[in-house]
């Protein structure tokens, strides 16, 4: 996967050079570069506090649930350059923002959907190497197993962005990470790596999750 670092600080290769997508700075090296600022991405976030076996190339497909305005989005983008990313985003008025990423980043295919009712998409995304899942809601495990179950590629990975206050507000973020460790473990997935993201983002943990045969 061809992350950048320099200095502590992640950079993609800019597929459109010349432009920043959320204000981040371009830095000019052989070639631009995208700093990949953590605070605004729980993917540089991960990678940075150390998450290792994600496998990204050129080629990958993506299915990434909770695409927002496309920050994650767009540092994909620049690394599955002959891809595909299926960005679905459920608000209206943010799918208006993605759409105009994607005029520019030709490889990103927005769809307005809803995460937890994949078969409403399952005629317009392709089987995906990786399933990417922030969508902050009590029920994000459920649906990222739906999506994993239907568009995973035999070989493929899932990332999912536990954020533990969106699930309870009162119990302790360590014994929710392990409830939904659980779920994922019963209905056959396994759990490849765990990361935290202190200190760029509170009370969440990242799952590296492969299907088990």
């Amino acid at each position: 996967m061809k992350v950048y670092s320099k200095d502590g600080q992640l950079a993609t290769k800019n597929l459109v050079p010349g432009v920043s997508v959320y204000g981040e700075e371009l830095i000019q090296e052989d070639e631009e570069y995208r700093l990949w600022n953590p605070i605004r991405s729980k993917l540089a976030a991960a990678l940075l506090n150390g998450l290792e076996n994600l496998t990204l190339n050129e080629a990958s497909k993506v299915l990434y649930l909770g695409a927002s305005t496309g920050t994650t989005v767009s540092h994909i983008s620049d690394i599955v350059i002959n891809g595909r990313i299926y960005a679905v985003e459920f608000s209206p008025v943010t799918m208006k923002k993605l759409v105009r990423l994607s005029r520019q980043r030709h490889n990103i295919a927005p769809i307005l959907g809803d995460a937890t009712k994949p078969k409403q998409y399952l005629n317009i995304a392709e089987k995906a190497d990786l399933i990417y899942c922030d969508v902050a809601q009590p029920t994000q495990s459920e649906l990222f197993m739906k999506n994993m179950n239907l568009f995973l590629k035999d070989d493929g990975l899932g990332l999912l962005m536990i954020k533990a206050r969106s699930i309870d507000v009162v119990q302790k973020p360590k014994k929710i990470f392990k409830e939904e460790e659980k779920k994922l473990i019963a209905k056959g997935f396994k759990i490849i790596e765990k990361v935290k993201l202190e200190p760029y983002e509170k009370d969440h943990i990242v799952f590296l999750v492969e299907k088990s045969f």
